[in-house]
Protein backbone atom coordinates (compact mmCIF):
# COMPACT_ATOMS: atom_id res chain seq x y z
CA UNK A 1 0.00 0.00 0.00
CA UNK A 2 1.29 3.55 -0.70
CA UNK A 3 2.37 5.84 1.86
CA UNK A 4 0.37 8.88 -0.15
CA UNK A 5 -2.36 10.45 1.49
CA UNK A 6 -5.90 9.10 1.57
CA UNK A 7 -7.92 8.82 -2.40
CA UNK A 8 -10.91 11.61 -1.69
CA UNK A 9 -14.03 10.75 -2.07
CA UNK A 10 -14.68 12.51 -5.73
CA UNK A 11 -12.03 10.04 -6.81
CA UNK A 12 -13.79 7.12 -5.19
CA UNK A 13 -16.65 8.01 -6.53
CA UNK A 14 -15.03 8.87 -10.41
CA UNK A 15 -14.25 5.48 -10.83
CA UNK A 16 -16.52 3.55 -8.65
CA UNK A 17 -17.68 1.55 -11.29
CA UNK A 18 -14.38 0.06 -12.31
CA UNK A 19 -13.58 -0.59 -8.75
CA UNK A 20 -17.11 -2.47 -8.47
CA UNK A 21 -16.56 -4.32 -11.93
CA UNK A 22 -12.71 -5.24 -10.51
CA UNK A 23 -11.38 -3.17 -13.90
CA UNK A 24 -8.56 -1.06 -11.28
CA UNK A 25 -5.23 -2.55 -11.31
CA UNK A 26 -4.30 -4.42 -7.40
CA UNK A 27 -2.78 -0.80 -6.44
CA UNK A 28 -5.54 1.20 -7.15
CA UNK A 29 -8.41 -0.97 -6.07
CA UNK A 30 -5.62 -1.24 -2.75
CA UNK A 31 -6.43 2.39 -2.31
CA UNK A 32 -9.85 2.32 -2.79
CA UNK A 33 -10.34 -0.21 -0.10
CA UNK A 34 -7.96 1.81 2.48
CA UNK A 35 -10.11 4.54 1.71
CA UNK A 36 -12.99 3.13 2.55
CA UNK A 37 -11.50 1.58 5.73
CA UNK A 38 -12.01 4.97 6.92
CA UNK A 39 -14.28 6.61 5.32
CA UNK A 40 -18.31 5.47 6.54
CA UNK A 41 -19.70 8.06 4.07
CA UNK A 42 -18.81 6.03 1.15
CA UNK A 43 -19.31 3.28 2.61
CA UNK A 44 -23.02 4.39 2.77
CA UNK A 45 -22.64 5.55 -0.99
CA UNK A 46 -21.65 2.66 -2.52
CA UNK A 47 -24.47 0.39 -0.20
CA UNK A 48 -26.42 3.14 -1.78
CA UNK A 49 -25.40 2.63 -5.35
CA UNK A 50 -25.79 -1.25 -5.22
CA UNK A 51 -29.04 -0.78 -4.25
CA UNK A 52 -29.95 1.77 -6.92
CA UNK A 53 -28.75 -0.41 -9.59
CA UNK A 54 -29.92 -3.42 -8.56
CA UNK A 55 -33.82 -1.63 -8.74
CA UNK A 56 -32.86 -0.34 -12.39
CA UNK A 57 -31.88 -3.60 -13.41
CA UNK A 58 -34.83 -5.29 -12.08
CA UNK A 59 -37.38 -2.41 -13.29
CA UNK A 60 -36.04 -3.46 -17.20
CA UNK A 61 -36.16 -7.17 -16.38
CA UNK A 62 -39.68 -7.45 -15.54
CA UNK A 63 -41.42 -3.87 -15.63
CA UNK A 64 -45.03 -4.72 -14.48
CA UNK A 65 -43.49 -6.47 -10.91
CA UNK A 66 -44.17 -4.58 -7.94
CA UNK A 67 -41.56 -3.28 -5.89
CA UNK A 68 -39.69 -5.77 -3.85
CA UNK A 69 -40.04 -5.40 0.18
CA UNK A 70 -36.33 -4.47 0.35
CA UNK A 71 -37.12 -0.98 -0.49
CA UNK A 72 -38.07 0.93 2.86
CA UNK A 73 -41.69 2.58 2.43
CA UNK A 74 -40.24 6.17 3.48
CA UNK A 75 -38.67 6.05 0.21
CA UNK A 76 -41.63 4.97 -2.09
CA UNK A 77 -43.68 7.72 0.08
CA UNK A 78 -40.93 9.99 -0.39
CA UNK A 79 -40.80 9.39 -4.46
CA UNK A 80 -44.57 9.50 -4.50
CA UNK A 81 -45.01 12.88 -2.69
CA UNK A 82 -42.25 14.45 -4.95
CA UNK A 83 -44.55 13.31 -7.90
CA UNK A 84 -47.01 14.76 -6.54
CA UNK A 85 -45.65 18.08 -6.22
CA UNK A 86 -44.80 18.17 -9.66
CA UNK A 87 -46.82 20.59 -12.11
Amino acid sequence: MSERPYITCQELIDFLHMYLDGELPPDRAAEFDRHLSVCVSCVNYIQTYKIALGLGRAAFEDPASPVGPEVPAELVSAILAVGRRQP
